[in-house]
């Protein structure tokens, strides 16, 4: 009759040992992956070691440690307790041998999570516990039954550590391998194969279960969208402030009525350094610059998810940080929301759950006023009927409202938004932004809008911070900025793509030398005049034919034209024909309509440099 003691003792060593190299796993995966020290690297070997090393070195080093005159043997032998030749020392070398397939599998789960997702659960008011658990986890969980079959299937077919510490004795230590091996070694080969058999099931049995499972919890058809039944969930407006555009709550009534945030920073950066100082109040504020010059990395810092070398920010009177005076709240302390390029939403969660996680500094709630806030802002942003739907299953233009929802449930004292519309087209961007616009409309919050888009700057913000290799080029209204941006580099990032070097030629008097002309002014020269500048749109064509006289008219030719849906821009040669299409001074953009009667006159025709438009810059020199 056939011994079934191996097969139990197998499978009470593999689950045991696949038991705490699960948690095992899972703390030095978790702790390795923050961990940025200088022996994270030696660290790592060590833990990956038992995967390379022969069974028999590795079973010989472990016999070493635990042996009777190794040094944690001799401690347990002073505690009366035996390790070396009893099932214990089983469990213990298939845990060794099981944790660097469960610590790697898991690691890597880690680390394909999107960070700006753990990020948004910070800043939404979670603890580091809580996104452990509610995302980090449930992320990672196709890793994790991964790991934990590939460290059942290892610890089930341990053979050689085992034999050298815990040894072959029937009834106690005597696994799977060890009876097949013995088996074919006393010639029973029929044993050994029913054994063998047996592991085989159940490694692979394991394998494809797993597989199954997790593609049954990921791979599930889309659920239908559901709504809530109605109730009374009782009087909101004084428990729970829902934030703009949603009924029956008074809006953040515990938002500061003095909104200001000061932010004096700066960060060393690859390549240049983030110095930046500005205030910011209830008046939007866009951050204005070519990509990579900083300007996320202000955000970043401003919601904790990065740290400045130096500086101090300040947030309606709290102290966010400061490097002087060792202070650096964590994100979920600083009651800051931060609006994602890619919107942050967690897959694994619904609509209704995403929002309800912006919840979490309500959540003392019960259940029926949580369920009634979240109906109420999804009514905001006409999406209660998909509350039951995954993120995957919305467009771009709905993620965006669902992330706003969210980011506003969490009822932030300044509202941080990332590049809002770039994964979005061109007709939805214009869409969603102008419902953006109308939500911010009624948010008694401070905003930060970071673009490089100036349109979209110009349309949502009333001042404009302007960087530039990581300092402030500019900081003021944007009419200002716009219609005087005296400097080059203001210039250019405000759309003028017109520029010449300049010298003054008398009180209101100044020549364009690349242009090759003298130019009238009508506002004084200033002092450091180094360039002169004129917009594309508004260089204009005289209908009648001036004097040859005129100020600033000069004679021209077109050189080359570029085409949009709606306006041609013209590159114009002044005082004589181009020679090939890159020969031109000028860009000037009209509307097709004055296209259509401009192309078929003859040429040279005549431009116009409105003395009003000019613009006289000076060099660019960063603002204390």
């Amino acid at each position: 009759m056939l011994d079934l003691f191996p097969l139990w003792i197998s499978l009470r060593i593999a689950t045991l040992a696949t038991v705490v190299t699960f948690f095992l796993g899972i703390a030095a995966a978790h702790g390795m992956q923050h961990y940025q020290g200088r022996w994270r690297s030696l660290l790592d070997s060590l833990l990956l070691a038992p995967m390379v090393l022969p069974p028999t070195v590795l079973g010989f080093l472990l016999l070493l440690l635990l042996g009777k005159q190794g040094p944690l043997g001799f401690w347990f032998s002073g505690a009366g307790i035996n390790v070396v030749f009893t099932w214990y020392a089983a469990v213990i070398t298939a845990t060794v041998v099981a944790f660097p397939l469960m610590y790697k599998t898991t690691r890597g789960a880690f680390e394909q999570i999107d960070d700006s997702l753990q990020q948004a659960a910070r800043t939404l008011g979670a603890t580091e516990g809580m996104v452990f658990l509610r995302i980090t986890l449930p992320l990672a969980l196709p890793g994790l039954f991964a790991g934990v079959t590939l460290a059942f299937a290892r610890a089930l077919g341990e053979f050689g550590a085992t034999l050298m510490l815990a040894g072959n004795i029937p009834g106690r230590t005597q696994t799977l391998p060890m009876a097949i091996y013995f088996a074919v070694e006393g010639g029973d080969f029929h044993e050994a194969a029913l054994w063998s058999a047996v592991v085989l099931s159940l490694s692979l049995g394991g394998i494809i279960l797993v597989n199954g499972l997790t593609h049954r919890r990921f791979c599930r058809r889309p659920r239908r969208a559901q709504r809530w039944t109605d109730g009374d969930p009782g009087d909101l407006s004084r428990s729970l402030p829902l934030g703009p555009g949603v009924e029956g709550g008074t809006p953040y009534t515990d938002c500061s009525p003095h909104l200001r945030l000061e932010v004096d920073i700066c960060k060393q950066l690859p390549g240049f350094t983030l110095a930046v100082k500005f205030v910011a109040d209830d008046q939007p504020l866009g951050i204005l610059g070519a990509s990579g010059v900083g300007k996320s990395l202000i955000l970043r810092c401003i919601a904790g998810i990065e740290t400045p070398d130096t500086g101090r920010i300040v947030l309606n009177g709290r102290v966010l940080f400061d490097s002087e005076r060792g202070i650096n709240l964590a994100s979920c302390d600083r009651r800051v929301g931060i609006l994602f390029q890619n919107y942050a939403l967690f897959p694994h969660l619904t609509v209704a759950q995403n929002v309800v996680f912006g919840l979490y500094r309500r959540r003392h709630l019960s259940p029926a006023r949580l369920e009634a806030a979240v109906r109420q802002q999804l009514r905001a942003i006409h999406l209660e009927p998909l509350a039951q739907r995954y993120p995957h299953e919305l467009s771009g233009g709905q993620q965006q409202r669902v992330a706003l929802a969210r980011a506003l449930a969490s009822q932030p004292e300044v509202l941080l938004l990332d590049e809002p519309f770039s994964a979005l087209d061109t007709h939805l961007r214009n869409l969603i932004e102008r419902q953006l616009i109308l939500r911010l409309q009624s948010y008694p919050g401070i905003t930060l809008l970071v673009t490089h888009n100036l349109e979209e700057a110009y349309r949502m913000c009333h001042g404009l911070l302007m960087i530039d290799n990581g300092i402030v080029i500019a900081n003021g209204l944007k009419h200002h900025i716009f219609e005087q941006p005296h400097t080059v580099n203001v210039a250019r990032l405000t759309g003028c793509k017109n520029f010449s070097a300049a010298v003054p030629c008398g009180p209101n008097q100044v020549e364009a030398l690349h242009w090759h002309c003298q130019l009238q002014t009508l506002e004084p020269l200033p002092s450091e005049l180094t360039q002169i500048g004129i917009r594309a749109h508004q260089i204009s064509f005289p209908t009648h034919s001036p004097s040859p006289s005129s100020p600033n008219t000069f004679p021209c030719w077109l050189a080359a034209t570029s085409e949009t849906p709606h306006r041609m821009t013209l590159y114009l040669k002044l005082h004589c024909p181009p020679t090939y299409a890159q020969d031109y001074h000028l860009q000037a953009e009209v509307f097709k309509e004055k296209w259509a009667a401009l192309k078929d006159q003859p040429q040279p025709w005549t431009v116009y440099l409105d003395p009003l438009r000019l613009l006289l810059l000076e060099d660019p020199a960063p603002l204390s």
